[in-house]
């Protein structure tokens, strides 16, 4: 018997164009970018779609000039993980008007109506669930710090939204100091070395809304000579090792490889004629020293292989609606 993923596989493909071309932008190449980027590339060349890649290094008005490009291009379709959620308006009437797709993957975009369909993380949940991880470490008492991503951002807002969340039922629990690192490490480590300069012994605990930032800060701590709990959310390889060592305390998996190749499927399916959400939500299990060892093998130590199946994981995923799955039937 025919699965249904791979029946809607055969009637799309008759339907699609001999050479497809999709362009992406993305915000900047963090960690988890790069992770994704090796995802979209194993789902492209096993589909034969060629990847227009950019990074608008942290910058809209460069995000928007690859978005201008991508449309004179005649992409079939463009995928952005923007650098900020309100965005790109004009440049997504030029796509709407020139009838290339456009779909937001990890970072969402504040005019759904020019956008075609995403692919987006639950990002307060993500908020709310490190948060949790932190006030169960603390015991509910203490003060903390937290690493923001780029201000404006969905994430940062969404994040920042479900820590928040959490932190009003924690009255005991002080917010000192939160402020952006970018999602990168280097800036983490001055960031949180500033804070410890003023804080001093008063500060317990790093709440990080990304697993980058989160090892900055662990990197500034050491150089200090003091160790505090800390939180992420991403579950990059480093972020892994950091919960396996004792570094962390936990993190929240955002399989980039998973997360953005669901993305590329997407687009394929929409430039073939098939029916498509409007949005795809995926949903980030917590990662804890108990865990651990079990999302290491798709995201490092048999990460191969994992790529070797994902065209076909992330056809059946599109099919039963479970992004986040890493499981093959």
């Amino acid at each position: 018997m025919v699965s249904e993923a791979a029946s809607a596989a055969a009637s799309a493909a008759s339907n699609c164009p001999e050479n497809i071309k999709v362009g992406v932008t993305v915000y900047d190449m963090s960690s988890f970018i790069t992770q994704g980027q090796e995802g979209m590339q194993a789902f492209a060349d096993a589909n034969n779609i060629e990847l227009v890649w950019n990074s608008a290094g942290g910058d809209v008005s460069t995000q928007a000039n690859q978005v201008e490009q991508l449309v004179n291009a005649g992409v079939n379709a463009i995928i952005i993980v923007p650098v900020q959620a309100d965005s790109l308006e004009p440049q997504l009437q030029m796509a709407k008007d020139a009838n290339i797709p456009v779909l937001a993957v990890n970072t969402t975009l504040a005019k759904e109506d020019l956008i075609t369909s995403a692919v987006l993380p639950d990002d307060v949940a993500a908020g709310a669930q490190e948060m949790q991880q932190m006030a169960d470490k603390l015991g509910g008492k203490g003060n903390i710090v937290i690493l923001q991503g780029p201000l404006g951002s969905s994430p940062e807002l969404d994040r920042t939204a479900g820590i928040e969340s959490v932190l009003a039922n924690y009255p005991d629990i002080k917010v000192l100091a939160k402020d952006t690192a970018n999602w990168k490490r280097d800036e983490a480590v001055n960031k949180v070395k500033n804070w410890i300069s003023s804080f001093g012994e008063e500060l317990t605990g790093i709440v990080s809304e990304n697993d980058d930032m989160a090892l900055g800060a662990i990197q500034a701590m050491k150089e200090a000579g003091i160790a505090l709990p800390v939180v992420g959310i991403d579950g990059i390889q480093d972020g892994l090792a950091a919960v396996k060592a004792g570094d962390m305390i936990g993190s929240s998996l955002q399989h980039g490889r998973v997360e953005l190749a669901a993305g590329l499927g997407v687009a394929k399916n929409i430039i073939c004629g098939e029916a498509v959400e409007k949005n795809y939500v995926y949903t980030m299990p917590a990662i804890t020293p108990e865990n651990v060892s079990q999302y290491e093998k798709n995201v490092v130590t048999e990460k191969d292989a994992f790529l070797a199946t994902l065209p076909q994981l992330i056809a059946q995923n599109l099919a039963s609606g479970d992004i986040a799955n890493e499981k093959l039937n």
